[in-house]
């Protein structure tokens, strides 16, 4: 691990750098999130997702308190920027990590490597012992995803809104304990 400062870590992995991101980031973020297969699968990304909204969430994030939500830019050598992984505060007692893709990087191993990276990191040295996650249940790669990193299912379905959907989605949701 490398470590850039105490709230903005920078993690490597065999293939990935997981790096704080940037407002240069906005133009790439904007380009891989405004696609449909991307975005409906998230909570929170709108499609399309326009630089100026990706700017605006890049903005939010320098602002975060690094104690409690953490937010790393998926960088592969080559390619810059494939996607985002963060730890988001939520109403429960454990930050939720949620990540995204852009499309040409599914099925590659990607998100399982960069989330193994970023857990390590919430364990030691960012102290979180308990993270929690869900997927929405028609996207059972990222339920692969996450059973891979250490995962357990908890047995709860979340009806979580999507703002790419409109609409709301069936969430499975699971568990990390470190």
């Amino acid at each position: 691990m490398i470590r850039l400062a105490p709230d903005r870590p920078g993690l490597a992995t065999a293939r990935l750098t997981l790096r704080s991101p940037v407002a240069a980031d906005a133009a790439r973020i904007a380009e891989l999130a405004s696609d449909i297969g991307v975005a409906r699968m998230t909570t929170s990304i709108p499609y399309p997702l326009t630089i100026a909204q990706a700017a605006d969430f890049l903005a939010r994030m320098e602002a975060r308190d690094p104690a409690r939500e953490a937010i790393f830019a998926i960088d592969l050598p080559g390619e810059g920027l494939i996607g985002l992984l963060g730890f988001h505060p939520n109403d429960g007692p454990a930050p939720e990590v949620g990540y995204w893709l852009g499309r040409a990087f599914w099925g590659k191993g990607y998100a399982t490597e960069a989330l193994k990276a970023a857990l390590v990191w919430a364990r030691d040295p960012w102290n979180k012992r308990f993270i929690v996650a869900g997927y929405f249940a028609d996207n059972p790669a990222s339920g692969e995803v996450l059973i891979k990193a250490g995962f357990l299912y908890t047995g709860e379905v979340q009806w979580r809104w999507s703002m790419a959907r409109d609409d709301e989605a069936a969430t499975r949701m699971m568990v990390w304990l470190a």
